[in-house]
């Protein structure tokens, strides 16, 4: 019981929502060229500016498709559901208010933000690390989950993620989304041969020229492996993937990074701005990054991915011969 809107995307992936990096230019690109685009609803400093973007991609997409009469993709806002976030409910009013296609939810499945979705015919998809998170997830009614393997960029999980496609399709029906070192369309195709029903990439759009990350950032991305990607609290105090050499640029050392402990990014900030801080200086990205040698614009990049993930499917198709 796959969402319906997948069926009609010129590839199964979704872009995912990247902090500081993912804008309405991003989103509005990916639409527009057949993939989901979204952004966190936090990357806008109020609510305020939270809707005048929201406004700004419903607006973008409806030109696109008055001018050319083809239908972009959905488009979805990432919401952090949890107590230290005080934004939550006065940006999901907004949610509501626009009719946002998809919400993607981190940090707390709650019925009632599903219900207040749904009421408007939304959709939720939540993102999980673990089975038992998926398990209560599902219990709060969400429409989709988002399978966060090891690799991942930004607060990666653990699990390898055919383990982890196993364990959540055993009893979960509905969407999945699998994520960690997707990025190409060979990696898209394989996503979908483990089990998942949609890819959900996030690395390899930081790599775009939509996106708006630093063009030091882009290169060093280009110029890392998967053994330049750092799995650590100290940044945040959730373990996540981050760049090796952001990391030294910062003065954080291997001892450090391999401590549980958050490190004080000073403490005359609060603790949200300390976050943004942290995360602006300091360069998340996933072990895909063996993969990404270039910045194509969205368009570009989607074009390259559709032709890998045809050639893979039809390569699987050939080998299928083989054994029959």
């Amino acid at each position: 019981m796959k969402a319906a809107f997948i069926d009609q995307l010129s590839l199964p992936v979704v872009a995912a929502p990247m902090f500081l990096i993912s804008g309405p230019q991003l989103v509005i690109e990916c639409c527009k060229n057949g993939i989901v685009g979204t952004f966190p609803a936090l990357n806008q400093r109020t609510t305020d500016g939270f809707e005048s973007w929201v406004i700004e991609i419903k607006e973008a997409l409806a030109a696109f498709e008055a001018e050319t009469g083809k239908k972009a993709a959905p488009f979805g806002v990432n919401l952090i559901v949890h107590q230290s976030n005080p934004r939550v409910e006065a940006d999901l009013a907004i949610c509501v208010k626009h009719k946002v296609p998809l919400i993607i939810t981190s940090l707390g499945a709650v019925t009632q933000l599903v219900d207040a979705v749904h009421s408007y015919g939304g959709l939720v998809f939540h993102d999980i690390i673990k089975k038992r998170h998926a398990e209560k997830a599902a219990e709060a009614g969400v429409d989709g989950l988002i399978l966060v393997s090891a690799g991942a960029g930004g607060h990666a999980g653990v699990t390898n993620p055919m383990s982890l496609v196993a364990e959540v399709r055993s009893f979960y029906n509905k969407t999945i989304l699998l994520s960690g070192c997707i990025s190409n369309g060979r990696d898209v195709a394989s996503a979908l041969q483990m089990g998942a029903d949609l890819a959900y990439m996030g690395t390899r759009f930081i790599n775009v020229e939509e996106s708006n990350a630093d063009d030091g950032y882009r290169q060093m991305i280009i110029d890392s492996n998967a053994s330049d990607i750092v799995y650590t609290a100290a940044v945040s105090g959730v373990s996540a993937n981050f760049l090796r050499p952001s990391l030294e640029a910062m003065g954080i050392t291997e001892e450090m990074w391999g401590n549980s402990k958050k490190i004080d990014f000073g403490s005359e900030l609060d603790a949200a701005k300390a976050e943004a801080k942290a995360w602006k200086t300091i360069w998340s990205a996933g072990q895909g990054v063996t993969s990404i040698s270039n910045v194509l614009p969205v368009k570009d990049l989607v074009q390259q991915m559709k032709q890998e993930f045809l050639a893979s499917i039809e390569a699987l198709q050939q080998l299928a011969k083989r054994y029959r």
